[in-house]
C-alpha cells in the first residue's frame, strides 16, 4: 500500500478534469491526474467507420443496466481526454435565459445558482483554451460577448447554398462554434469527413487531451497515471474530509492521499463513485445528505435526421458548420422552447447500416439492404440534429446494482416539444427539396448516455443540492465534482464549453483558497 501524498488528485481527464489539470498546473502544487483508460493511439483506424462504428474499437467494453434491469453497452469512452476525444467539437455557451427559470411544455427548467455574467469571463478563457472558431451577430439567442478567438470555419459550397435558402425562409442560420485547431493550415485540421464520433488521427481536434492534459503534464509538478481506476473515496472518521482515494491499477489496489480531491468522471460515473463510497457517516453515498446523488439525470432529446435528394450527390466533406436557433426559446406555433437544429458530420454507410439494421417496416426488416445501397443513400444525403432540452426528474437516476454495475433508470421527457422540433426540422428539409427525411430519423431514447448531466447538482441550499456554487460538496469540505453532473438543467446546447468554463472558475477558487 502506498502512502504517497499529493496536494490535488484529479479523477478523470475529460472536459472537466483535463481543464482543471491545465488550470492548476501553473500553481506549482503536486497534482496527480488519474485516468482509468489509456491514450487513444493515433492510427489509421481513428478515421475508419468500420473500426469505430461496427467493431466499436474505442468504446467502453463494460455493460450497464437499464431501467428494466437489462444490460446495454453505453456510448462512452475511457481514455485520456475522455469523451471529448469523440465529440463533434461544437462548443456553445449556454444562452443567458438558460441560467434562469424557463417554462417548458413538459415542466420547468430550474434556475442555476450563478448567472451568465458570472461565467462569461470563464467562457472567454475556455474559448481561447479550446481554440473556438465562430462568428458573433447572426444567432438571435446568443448572449453578449466579444469576438471569438478565431474566425468561423467557412461553410462548404453545399451548406452555403442551404444557408442562403434558410435566410430566404426568414430564419437566422449561424455558424456553429467549433473547437478545431488551425483549420486549413499546414499541420492543422483538414476538415475531413470523420470528426463526429471519431478520434482525430492528427491531433487537430480541440479535445481535453490536446488542449488540457498534454500542456498540464509538461509541468514537472503534474503526474498522469493511466489505467488507474478509482474504486472509492476514503474519508476521515468524522466523514468531513476525503483523506485518500482507493486506486486499482494492473490488478493491484493502493491508497493515495491528497489535500484536495476533484472528481471529473462524467455525470454517471461521478455519481456512481460517490454512491460506492458510502460509509457509516454517509450511509446513502458520500456527500448525499440531500438524497440527490444520482438523481435528476438528464440527456438531451436528440434526433439524427437525414435529408435525401436522389438526383444530387452531396459533395461537401465537412458540413458541420450550420446552426438554426430560431426555435430555441419558442416555436412557430408555441410559446414554449423547442430547441436547436445543427448540421452534422457526414454519416458513413457503415454507420447508417448499423442503425438501419435494427429497424422494421411492418414485416420487412431493413437489414436485408446491402451496404452498397446505404452508400448510395448517404452519398445523396445531408445530416442534421434536432436537440431539445431534457428536464430534471428525480426518478431519472443512477444507482448501483447489487452486482456492482451501474444502473441507469431514464425515461426522456419534454417529448411534446421535441416532436414539434423534429416536425419543424422535417418541414424545413422538405422546403429545401429533400425527400422523406422521416425515413432516417434516429434517437437513442432511454439508453441515451451522450450529453449526460445533472446527477450531482450544485446550488446554495444543502437540502436541495449536493454541491455549492463552486462545485464543492456541502457535506465534504475538500471534495469537488467538476463535470456536467453539477448542471441543474441541461439547456439545449452542447455542454462541453460550460463544463470547461466552470472548471476554470473552480480552479481559480481552489488556487485562491490554497492547495497545500
Amino acid at each position: 500500500m502506498s502512502d504517497r501524498h499529493y496536494d490535488v488528485i484529479i479523477i478523470g481527464t475529460g472536459a472537466g478534469g483535463g481543464t482543471m489539470a491545465h488550470a492548476l498546473a501553473p500553481t506549482g502544487a503536486r497534482i496527480l491526474v488519474l485516468e482509468r483508460g489509456g491514450r487513444v493511439p493515433r492510427e489509421a483506424e481513428n478515421w475508419s467507420p468500420e473500426a469505430v462504428w461496427r467493431r466499436l474499437r474505442y468504446r467502453a467494453v463494460e455493460e450497464w443496466l437499464d431501467a428494466d434491469g437489462q444490460p446495454f453497452t453505453p456510448y462512452t469512452h475511457y481514455g485520456v481526454g475522455g469523451n471529448t476525444k469523440f465529440w463533434g467539437s461544437v462548443l456553445y455557451r449556454l444562452r443567458r435565459e438558460d441560467f434562469g427559470v424557463l417554462e417548458h411544455a413538459d415542466g420547468v427548467s430550474p434556475a442555476w445558482p450563478i448567472d451568465y455574467e458570472t461565467l462569461a469571463p470563464y467562457y472567454d478563457r475556455a474559448e481561447a483554451m479550446y481554440e473556438v472558431h465562430g462568428a458573433v451577430g447572426d444567432d438571435p439567442t446568443e448572449p453578449p460577448h466579444g469576438p471569438y478567438p478565431f474566425p468561423p470555419v467557412p461553410h462548404a459550397s453545399g451548406m452555403a447554398a442551404i444557408v442562403e435558402r434558410l435566410r430566404g425562409f426568414g430564419l437566422h442560420p449561424s455558424h456553429l462554434p467549433l473547437g478545431v485547431r488551425r483549420p486549413g493550415e499546414p499541420g492543422g485540421c483538414v476538415l475531413c469527413g470523420t470528426c463526429n464520433s471519431f478520434p482525430c488521427r492528427i491531433g487537430a481536434k480541440s479535445d481535453a487531451e490536446v488542449c488540457g492534459v498534454d500542456p498540464a503534464v509538461a509541468h514537472a509538478n503534474v503526474t498522469l497515471r493511466t489505467g488507474a481506476l478509482v474504486r472509492r473515496l476514503l474519508t476521515d472518521p468524522a466523514g468531513r474530509r476525503v483523506v485518500a482515494v482507493e486506486v486499482e491499477e494492473g490488478g493491484r489496489v493502493e491508497r493515495i492521499e491528497a489535500a484536495t480531491i476533484v472528481a471529473s468522471c462524467g455525470a454517471i460515473n461521478s455519481a456512481a463513485l460517490l454512491l460506492r463510497s458510502a460509509t457509516d457517516k454517509h450511509p446513502h453515498g458520500l456527500a448525499n445528505s440531500s438524497g440527490l446523488v444520482g438523481r435528476n439525470y438528464m440527456a438531451h432529446l436528440a434526433t439524427m435526421m437525414q435529408g435525401f435528394q436522389p438526383w444530387r450527390v452531396n459533395r461537401d466533406v465537412f458540413q458541420k458548420t450550420v446552426a438554426i436557433n430560431d426555435f430555441y426559446l419558442s416555436g412557430p406555433d408555441s410559446k414554449y422552447p423547442l430547441g436547436q437544429i445543427q448540421s452534422q458530420g457526414r454519416t458513413h454507410a457503415t454507420m447508417a447500416k448499423g442503425v438501419g439494421d435494427a429497424w422494421r417496416w411492418g414485416p420487412i426488416r431493413w437489414k436485408i439492404l446491402p451496404l452498397w445501397m446505404y452508400e448510395m443513400w448517404v452519398a445523396r444525403a445531408v445530416d442534421w440534429l434536432a436537440m431539445t432540452e431534457d428536464l430534471p426528474r428525480p426518478e431519472n437516476r443512477v444507482t448501483i446494482a447489487p452486482d456492482g454495475r451501474v444502473r441507469l433508470e431514464y425515461r426522456p421527457n419534454n417529448v411534446v416539444a421535441h416532436k414539434k422540433l423534429v416536425a419543424e426540422t422535417r418541414r424545413l428539409l422538405e422546403r429545401l427539396g429533400y425527400w422523406s427525411p422521416e425515413v432516417f430519423a434516429h434517437s437513442a431514447g432511454a439508453k441515451n448516455t451522450t450529453h449526460q448531466c445533472g446527477t450531482i447538482v450544485f446550488g446554495r441550499d444543502p437540502r436541495t443540492s449536493v454541491l455549492d456554487p463552486f462545485c464543492r460538496a456541502h457535506d465534504v469540505e475538500n471534495l469537488f465534482v467538476v463535470d456536467a453532473s453539477f448542471f441543474p438543467s441541461s439547456a439545449a446546447v452542447n455542454p462541453g464549453l460550460t463544463i470547461a468554463a466552470q472548471a476554470l472558475r473552480v480552479a481559480d477558487h481552489i488556487a485562491d483558497k490554497g492547495l497545500r
